[in-house]
């Protein structure tokens, strides 16, 4: 699912909607195309923890394509990438065999370990 150029306050409750329908459909796995994203603030991060917990829980595998230096910086700073696999392009994350989880940390972690001040942690 190709997510807009910003992820921010005014659309990332549709976001993760929009996420979360598609792992209602039983995806095994979703990769959120995050490429031509080029800014995410913390509700952005907060929608896509809380559709890796929801898609983990399910049983589906969350992964994200996003290469804007501003957007990966976010999501390094907040330990999404702890939480969440991300790749450079939709090529890589589909050509990864390995497991939806970042190595780190299970999508089963305690509050407040996957992004800052605890927001990013909220359940789905």
């Amino acid at each position: 699912m190709t997510l807009p150029a910003e992820v921010d306050l005014a659309n990332a409750e549709q976001v993760r909607e929009d996420l979360l329908s598609v792992v209602a459909q039983d995806a095994s796995l979703v990769i959120a195309d995050m490429t031509a994203t080029t800014f995410c603030d913390s509700a952005g991060v907060s929608a896509l923890v809380r559709v890796a917990r929801r898609a983990a829980a399910s049983g589906s595998g969350l992964r994200l394509a996003a290469s804007a230096p501003a957007v990966t910086r976010v999501l390094g700073l907040t330990g999404v990438d702890k939480l969440i696999k991300i790749y450079p392009s939709i090529a890589a994350a589909l050509a990864d065999p390995g497991a939806d989880v970042a190595e780190d940390e299970t999508a089963t972690s305690a509050p407040g370990q996957a992004g800052s001040e605890g927001r990013a942690s909220q359940p789905g």
